[in-house]
């Protein structure tokens, strides 16, 4: 590998547009090729972002001059695509959901585990200081015994029709953006050291075509979670955690694509409050950076999401769309 890493992207839709528009700011890698479908769609797309290489998946794959490739496409080909690129020896940093089902989902992490790559699911809200931060509040008990959470994460789409409300490209909420609420609430339970699985005691939604409303409580233990998505209604971006020691606000805890969470609000039961404020950071840089030292320190995992959590975040949102039918 070069001084710094060699990225391919694989897809040419808007999201991808984001990530290579991110790429810039990482410290560990450059663009270096755009895989698509149709090859002139990519050859389009790598002029726009000055990539050297264009092509159609199996060819920019086929290439010995690419360590890691990034997957944007639809949901339906992540894991497709995931076994292509650990087959051709890259390191996968994957959009989520990584897997559509649990067994995708593991098939594609037994794969990296057999061939020694690294295989990323991109949250990228869980990467950078807020994260952190967050992090370590909840593993040191600095706000004491986790009680309960609430987050959701929902949107007004402006027209019904598209990858979202397509069965055959498995559209709907939860596996679009609802997987946000539920890997956060799988990673506080991690963080607290609560090992009980998610059980979902509750759940109803608004099931067309595709789920395009659902909500859920889920218990971990002791520890409850209350969640909600939408692709037909504007939803707040918040969490809300409660614990024995104090109750932390956190009013955009997703980000956005371009710049990261900094803020949050810890109430104490006393009254007092404490304001928490870090830097910012461009969550899409950093987290190709964690796929690119994942590679370079021989690691299958990014700490920032382990497999263990991609893999209870999976079985939650199979749980979630069975409950709602």
């Amino acid at each position: 590998m070069s001084d710094k890493a060699r990225w391919a992207v694989l897809g040419a839709g808007v999201i991808t547009g984001d990530f290579l528009a991110a790429l810039p700011h990482a410290e560990h890698g450059v663009l270096h090729a755009v895989g698509a479908r149709d090859g002139i769609r990519a050859r389009e797309f790598a002029d726009r972002y000055g990539a050297a290489v264009a092509g159609t998946y199996d060819e920019v794959l086929a290439r010995d001059d690419v360590d890691a490739v990034y997957i944007g496409t639809v949901h339906t080909t992540h894991a497709e695509l995931a076994h292509a690129a650990l087959d051709a020896g890259k390191a996968v940093l994957c959009e989520k959901p990584l897997g559509i089902s649990v067994a995708e989902t593991e098939a594609v992490l037994a794969h990296a585990a057999r061939v020694g790559l690294p295989v990323v699911e991109a949250f990228k809200y869980r990467f950078g200081p807020f994260a952190e931060q967050l992090r370590r509040l909840v593993s040191s008990g600095a706000i004491g015994e986790l009680r309960s959470v609430d987050s959701t994460l929902g949107f007004a789409a402006d027209a019904h029709d598209g990858r979202l409300f397509d069965p055959a490209t498995a559209g709907g909420a939860i596996l679009d953006v609802g997987c946000y609420p539920a890997s956060l609430v799988v990673g506080l339970a991690a963080w607290a050291g609560i090992d009980h699985p998610p059980v979902i005691v509750d759940a109803d939604g608004v099931v067309g075509a595709v789920d395009e409303q659902a909500r859920a409580t889920i218990a971990f233990g002791g520890f409850e979670a209350r969640i909600a998505t939408a692709i037909t209604a504007d939803l707040p971006r918040r969490a809300v955690v409660r614990a024995a020691e104090g109750v932390l606000e956190i009013e955009n805890v997703w980000g956005s694509r371009v710049v990261s969470t900094a803020d949050a609000v810890l109430r104490r039961p006393d009254g007092t409050v404490e304001r928490i404020h870090t830097a910012t950071i461009s969550p899409m840089a950093i987290e190709a950076d964690a796929t690119i030292l994942a590679l370079r320190d021989g690691r299958t995992e990014a700490p920032e999401m382990p497999w263990a959590q991609t893999r209870r975040t999976a079985r939650l949102l199979e749980d979630w769309r069975a409950a709602i039918g």
